[in-house]
């Protein structure tokens, strides 16, 4: 199950040893509506390599001004902290499960 960021507890969520990824979404975002199931399906089937972070851009408008989020849904991949990988829009699996094997 994803994790739900906030402006106080991101950082904490990021010291994972597996690859965190972030997904920056709100709910009036039609494509990230899409997004969203493909992402839990992948981080269930995928949950001993990945960690799933959900940053509501409405909620948590600190952490997207930090990583100057413009378009949504953008997905940051992190390891051990630090962004190796971002993506913009909507993705299908088979797309999304490539970006996530490229970055473990």
């Amino acid at each position: 199950m994803a994790k739900v960021a906030t402006n106080s507890n991101f950082n904490e969520l990021l010291q994972d040893s597996k690859l965190v990824v972030v997904d920056f979404w709100a709910t009036w975002c039609g494509p990230c509506r899409m997004l969203s199931p493909i992402l839990d399906e992948v981080e269930a089937e995928m949950s001993s390599q990945i960690t799933v972070v959900k940053v509501n851009v409405d909620d948590a408008d600190e952490i997207a001004a930090q990583f100057r989020i413009m378009s949504i849904p953008t997905l940051l991949f992190f390891k051990g902290g630090q962004v190796v990988d971002k993506t913009v829009g909507a993705m299908p699996k088979p797309a999304l499960v490539e970006k996530i094997k490229a970055n473990l």
